[in-house]
């Protein structure tokens, strides 16, 4: 069992953006920030339903497809479920549909006490309370020897590092610069003298670069 995040970030490291609306909650620098995973065949496929085949293929490709191999539970913050924004909103059901991509088990990390809501194909979201490594127990738990993914934001992600939890992370590193907005890296100086670390670069101008726990 792995436990794995995967981000995409700016050059000046940014994992989110500071340009959304009430009308337009993820602001145009955010389709930038994601314009070469969301342009991907499995993109395309697994999160909007697109079954014909289009989508860029190549290197982003291959990273996107690895993002949902393997993958047995999820843990995300309450900010990427949307609850920075759908607090108060009782019948707010995430911002994937109601077949949502991730079809396993998803711990939603929040003060907020809500009722499990139980999704098509397989997605179910669990509204938790309790520390980085409690709630990183249950998914281990619910994963039954798969992985387990951090999915973000970058300051869940950079919580899950600063304890050491994250055995493998991958960063897709676009080539804007946002100048705002959450840093992945603030407070984690060194991080990479526990991994070993590869880089490829995409046919897109992103870099992913992986980083894996050595022993």
């Amino acid at each position: 069992m792995t436990v794995r995040a995967d981000l995409n970030i700016s050059l000046d490291g940014f994992g989110t953006t500071t340009d959304g609306t009430p009308e337009n909650p993820f602001g145009t620098d955010w389709g930038r920030l994601v314009d070469a995973y969301t342009s991907t065949r499995t993109f395309r496929e697994r999160v909007l339903g697109i079954t014909d085949g289009s989508g860029t293929t190549g290197v982003d490709e291959r990273y996107a497809a690895n993002y949902f191999v393997e993958i047995g539970a999820e843990v995300m913050g309450s900010g990427m479920f949307g609850l920075g924004l759908y607090r108060d909103d009782p019948d707010w059901r995430g911002w994937w549909g109601e077949n949502p991509p991730f079809h396993v088990p998803v711990f939603v990390r929040t003060h907020d006490r809500r009722e499990s809501l139980e999704m098509e194909g397989g997605t179910t979201f669990h509204f938790v309370q309790g520390s980085a490594r409690e709630v990183l127990a249950l998914a281990v738990e619910a994963a039954g020897g798969q992985d387990v993914r951090i999915g973000g934001g970058p300051s869940t992600v950079r919580e899950y590092l600063g304890l050491g939890l994250i055995d493998e992370l991958h960063v897709a590193v676009v080539p804007i610069l946002l100048g705002d907005g959450v840093r992945l890296w603030d407070d984690l100086r060194g991080l990479e003298k526990s991994y070993s670390v590869s880089s490829e670069a995409a046919e897109s101008g992103v870099v992913h670069i992986t980083f894996r726990r050595t022993a």
